[in-house]
């Protein structure tokens, strides 16, 4: 689906069926170096189980023309015009690692607008170590091997989406160096930086949180080296959220997909996670 954001195109997966904005909507919100691919299962699942699914490439990244955005908050903004856009009054969102801290901010902008709120693969602050940002700018190829052998928690994750044979390490690998030769408006600079920049500057999570009046699910991967789940401790208790726990890593919807969707069914419906 094609939508003009603020002057801008802009593309969203829809998971295969047309987008009607008389639905439940649900917006699922990529992280670093991703696109709305990441979430072809999710968005595809909800999509044939009664809702309306945008599942948008961020500025720059994928389908949606660039440059990419400054900020978590600047990103929040956008994707609240991208709903603006598509004529949704009101949605529940999905986001994974820095997409889930542009769903938190979200839903502290528009707390009407929010129903529910799973942050999957989220920690708070989001530091990024100022070595892994050195090797983004100067070997992101090299930095890109590195993070996608921290995403996963192990050498041989079980090929569990979208089937048997499917190489998880190559897949994300190739995903994120497509990302990376395909962004624009950049000014020299590459996106995978970028990005884990953006995550690193953010530093409204706490006063975010206080404006949050949906209910809010973590799902996090009890093996995560990207974001521990000991780093989720404050934020948890500001937002009084449920935790789900999954056998994963970072790279939580194709290491545990099945567990990943039944968390995020749960959090939807507004029961409490077992």
């Amino acid at each position: 689906m094609e939508l003009t954001v603020n002057g801008r195109k802009a593309y969203a997966y829809t998971g295969g069926k047309p987008f009607d904005a008389a639905l439940p909507c649900i917006v699922f919100i990529h992280g670093a170096l991703h696109d709305h691919s990441a979430w072809n299962l999710l968005a595809r699942w909800f999509a044939h189980h009664g809702h309306a699914v945008l599942a948008p490439d961020q500025p720059g990244h994928g389908r949606s023309e660039g440059p990419p955005l400054e900020s978590v908050e600047a990103l929040a903004d956008w994707t609240l015009a991208l709903l603006d856009a598509a004529g949704a009054p009101r949605a529940a969102l999905v986001g994974h690692s820095m997409g889930s801290l542009i769903a938190l901010e979200m839903a502290a902008r528009a707390p009407d607008r929010i129903s529910a709120l799973a942050m999957i693969g989220t920690a708070y602050p989001m530091k990024v170590s100022e070595a892994l940002l050195a090797s983004a700018r100067e070997r992101p190829l090299q930095a890109i091997d590195m993070v996608n052998a921290f995403s996963h928690a192990g050498i041989a994750s079980k090929p569990s989406f979208p089937g048997p044979g499917m190489w998880l390490h190559g897949s994300n690998r190739a995903l994120m160096r497509r990302m990376l030769a395909g962004a624009s408006g950049l000014a020299g600079r590459n996106l995978f930086e970028h990005d884990f920049r953006v995550c690193d500057a953010y530093a409204n999570g706490l006063q975010a949180a206080a404006q949050v009046r949906c209910p809010v699910t973590f799902v996090l991967g009890e093996r995560d080296q990207m974001t521990s789940p000991k780093a989720t401790r404050d934020i948890a208790a500001a937002l009084n959220a449920n935790i789900v726990t999954l056998p994963a890593g970072h790279s939580l919807m194709t290491e545990a997909p099945d567990g990943v969707l039944n968390a995020v069914r749960q959090a939807l419906s507004g029961r409490p996670p077992r």
